[in-house]
Formats: C-alpha cells, sequence, structure tokens
C-alpha cells in the first residue's frame, strides 16, 4: 500500500506556480517527503469545488496549497481548512496585500495573468530565432512568413533592425540587395506591405564601410568601401525597390530605435487601414 504523503494544489488558473513552490518545499525534506504526491486541482471558481478539495484533503490527512485571486475565495478556504483542521497555505494572497499596501493600487484579481505574460514572452523568443535563422537571406522562404522583410546594401544595419524589432514580438526576415546576385522570387511574392527598402547616403555609407575595413585590420582601399562601387549598388538597390514598389526608409542618420518607430508606425497604419 502506497502510504506517501499527498499534498492538494487548488488554483484558479492551471495550478503550476502553486506546483512549483510546493516542490521547492518538499525539496527541502527527507526522500519520503519529497515523494509526496501532488494533486493539482485546477480552475476553482467557486465555493462548491473547494469544499470538494477540502473533503478529499480531510480524508487523505493532506496538507493544502493554493494559488487564488479571488479575496472572497480565499477567506473562505482559510475558513473552511480550520474548521476541518487542514492546513492551508495560502501561496500568493500574502504576497498580493504586501504589494497592495506598498503599491497603494489595488491589484487586478484576475486569474491567469502569469500564461499570458509567458506568451508573450515565448511569442518574442520565437522571434528572435526568426530573424536568426533568416539574418541576411540565409533562407528565401522566410521571407514570405515574415511579418517585415528588410532590404538593403550591405552595412544599412539590417541585422540589429531584425533583432529589434523581433523584441516587438515581429518576425522579420532581411535580404542583402548585391548586383551580382539575383533576388529571390519570395521578393515579387510578398506583400510589398511588409517589406521595407533601407536606403543610405554613398558618404555616409563610404564612412561606415572604411570604419568596418580597419575593425577587421583590413586597408580602406578595398573596394568594398570604394565610391564607384557604393554608387553601383545604391543605384541596383534603387531599380529593385522600384521593382517592388516598397516602403523605403533613408538610414543615414538615423539610430536603430528610429528606424525602427518609423517600421512600427508604417505598420500600424497599414493594419487600421485594413481594419476599415
Amino acid at each position: 500500500m502506497d502510504n506517501s504523503p499527498v499534498v492538494y494544489v487548488l488554483s484558479d488558473s492551471v495550478g503550476e506556480t502553486a506546483e512549483l513552490v510546493i516542490k521547492a518545499g518538499l525539496s527541502q525534506f527527507t526522500d519520503e517527503y519529497k515523494k509526496a504526491k501532488i494533486n493539482r486541482i485546477p480552475y476553482v471558481e467557486d465555493e462548491e469545488t473547494i469544499d470538494e478539495a477540502l473533503q478529499l484533503a480531510s480524508l487523505n490527512d493532506s496538507i493544502v496549497g493554493f494559488t487564488l485571486v479571488d479575496p472572497k475565495l480565499r477567506k473562505y478556504i482559510h475558513e473552511q481548512a480550520s474548521k476541518l483542521r487542514i492546513e492551508a497555505i495560502d501561496i500568493m494572497g500574502p504576497m498580493m496585500n504586501s504589494m497592495e499596501k506598498v503599491f497603494e493600487n489595488p491589484p487586478r484579481l484576475e486569474p491567469g495573468l502569469i500564461h499570458k505574460l509567458d506568451e508573450d514572452y515565448f511569442k518574442r523568443i520565437e522571434a528572435i530565432e526568426f530573424a536568426v535563422k533568416y539574418d541576411d537571406g540565409k533562407d528565401a522562404r522566410g521571407i514570405l512568413r515574415a511579418d517585415v522583410v528588410l532590404l538593403g546594401v550591405s552595412r544599412t544595419s539590417k541585422t540589429p533592425l531584425s533583432q529589434y524589432l523581433a523584441l516587438q514580438r515581429l518576425k522579420v526576415a532581411n535580404v542583402p540587395i548585391v548586383p551580382e546576385v539575383e533576388p529571390p522570387e519570395e521578393l515579387y511574392q510578398v506583400d510589398p506591405n511588409k517589406c521595407f527598402g533601407l536606403s543610405i547616403n554613398a558618404n555616409k555609407l563610404n564612412e561606415i564601410r572604411k570604419e568596418r575595413l580597419k575593425a577587421l585590420g583590413l586597408g580602406d582601399q578595398a573596394s568594398y568601401a570604394n565610391m564607384q562601387r557604393i554608387e553601383k549598388e545604391l543605384i541596383y538597390f534603387n531599380n529593385i525597390i522600384s521593382s517592388i514598389d516598397c516602403e523605403v526608409i533613408d538610414v543615414s542618420n538615423k539610430a536603430v530605435e528610429e528606424t525602427a518607430n518609423s517600421i512600427l508606425h508604417k505598420i500600424q497604419t497599414n493594419s487600421n487601414i485594413t481594419n476599415l
């Protein structure tokens, strides 16, 4: 017969927070107690569910841990547990009460908000991974899957801009425009409203590329920083952008954050027009 201790977890959401805290507590005891069974009772919304759970806990001589944001339900579980002589631990209530005093602001009392935060976090991670995977034209398939497609010659901040926009949960693919390389067909299949050409002044680009060559320990006379080469690239870039007919942003004197804000504003504007 299995005589392992039992702990009941009651939550108005899925109960993961309470279970993690309880497991952390159990880890401080001997192996017998580490093996305690944790029975999770999620989505507790009424007194009847609490009564049923407490009866089970009473029969099994168990501890109850709970994370309920509704103060009425928290009070009820304390009262009923006391009557049944059950040890019931309010895992989140005291913390919220203290926060309310310090912040001088009442809590929202909405179950499951942490999971909405988690969802937001994972969307950002997914967007960052997407930006890395489809950086610098590595895989043209990303163009059709992206929320935003950045186009530009080398050293127009395509990669850092992709990462910055990824933090806003946008999936970004960026494509280098090089005269010797035909643009991928996907560029002509994607919605032009998703595409943004990053233009730059030839002299500014010349300065940036010279500094890049110095950083690499190379002479600044390489064709990469040659003005004729740069002008050729920019002419080719303008031809491609004209054929796609997409938005163009001059990044010559803009920080990455400024360019990102311009893109976000344009996306928002397009979204509002679509929803009219």
